[in-house]
């Protein structure tokens, strides 16, 4: 966004521009921390069939729950692709070279390019105009309007958690891309694993993964610890810094564990018999994922692992009779790019448009814009099958 209204740089300033104080330029003028919408309440003489606040309270729902789409940083929509370098440049070309010897041969790293579109999440409800009238009389619901505000904004909520959780065998199509699939290899994750039901399944992006060279992985395929064709196994210490270790000598610096609840015990049960307990650290989640805030009484206690806070999430992939799979994150080249941060609407009898529905009665919806994205797939990646 340009001119003389301001610039999208940052996702304080996308925020300021869709939950801001004002409305056009005025949306700019904004100042102080708090973006909710302080001179515009939603009052029974509200006009119009957009009320921003209700989508100010999903989004800091999204992003204060300890779940997938928090710990991530968000970021706003600036471009529809990048550009990675795939290969360092050979190093048979050049080096140390004789006195007054002719200059080596020039060589170059290799660059690929990757593009997405951001792609919307959408969750709509309605009630009758009787259902409404009603909903206040006998022993009814009170506002039916705000309940199922309230209860759509959970469950809008819930869903993109799970679109980010889901296994890998579940293409992403129209959802959110998974953290699954984003830390998946073809060459570690074959299809003969019984939650791979094709090679395709590893694709992502622009990218297909399909079909990795027998014997070395490829550039975009992340580090994965799997049981022997996909068999479950116990975790064990060894698995743990087996990851770290992995990842370490890729590049990457995991900033964050996620796992489901089930395996944070495991993890917990493997560390007391050795009295190695796991430390307790606080951290704060928001739209630059997870922090840690020393110094600051606020955020939340949770475990860690050689220093990285482990966050818990019941809808974290469990192996069938097994447990949850954990994830190693590195969040600097991982995040939520938004077009649009979480939006309400609404149309009806109630807000004086019955005839944008065509009927007696009000709709409303909730709709969350953009796509997670990874620059540097081998920086992060996952343990599983475990029993």
């Amino acid at each position: 966004m340009s001119g003389s209204t301001g610039y999208i740089r940052t996702i304080e300033d996308m925020e300021r521009l869709y939950y801001g104080a004002g409305s056009g330029q005025n949306a700019w003028a904004y100042a102080g921390t708090d973006l909710l919408k302080a001179d515009s309440p939603l009052a029974s003489s509200t006009s119009g069939t957009y009320q921003a606040i209700f989508g100010r309270k999903v989004w800091s729902q999204l992003n204060q729950e300890f779940n997938a789409f928090s710990i991530l940083p968000k970021k706003p929509w600036e471009k529809s692709g990048w550009r990675v370098t795939t290969a360092k440049p050979d190093f048979t070309k050049g080096g140390g070279v004789p006195e007054n010897a002719t200059l080596p041969e020039t060589s170059k790293p290799t660059f690929a390019e990757v593009s997405t579109k951001p792609k919307t999440v959408a969750h709509t409800f309605d009630l009758t105009e009787t259902a409404m009238f009603l909903a206040d009389k006998d022993d009814g619901l009170g506002d039916a309007r705000a309940v199922m505000k309230m209860e759509m904004a959970k469950h809008h909520t819930e869903h993109i958690n799970r679109m980010l959780l889901q296994d890998i065998d579940t293409p992403a199509g129209n959802d959110f891309e998974s953290l699954d699939r984003i830390t998946s290899s073809s060459f570690a994750e074959a299809s003969t694993f019984t939650d791979v039901s094709a090679e395709s399944d590893h694709n992502i992006y622009s990218l297909t993964r399909a079909g990795a060279t027998a014997g070395s992985a490829q550039w975009y395929d992340a580090q994965v610890d799997h049981g022997t064709g996909g068999a479950e196994r116990a975790l064990s210490l060894n698995i743990l810094d087996g990851m770290f270790r992995s990842v370490w000598e890729a590049g990457g610096q995991p900033k964050v564990i996620l796992t489901g609840y089930d395996t944070l015990e495991t993890i917990q049960q493997l560390l007391q018999p050795q009295q190695r307990f796991v430390e307790m650290k606080r951290v704060v989640p928001g739209v630059n994922g997870v922090k840690g805030v020393p110094g600051i009484q606020g955020g939340f206690m949770v475990a860690t692992y050689n220093g990285v806070p482990i966050i818990p999430s019941k809808d974290v992939h469990k192996e069938t009779g097994g447990s949850s799979r954990l994830y190693f994150l590195d969040t600097d080249y991982l995040w939520f790019t938004t077009a649009k941060p979480t939006l309400y609407h609404e149309s009806g009898i109630e807000t004086g448009d019955p005839f944008g529905i065509n009927r007696l009665g009000q709709m409303g919806m909730f709709h969350t814009m953009g796509e997670m994205i990874c620059a540097f797939f081998k920086a992060s990646g996952k343990i599983r099958d475990l029993s």
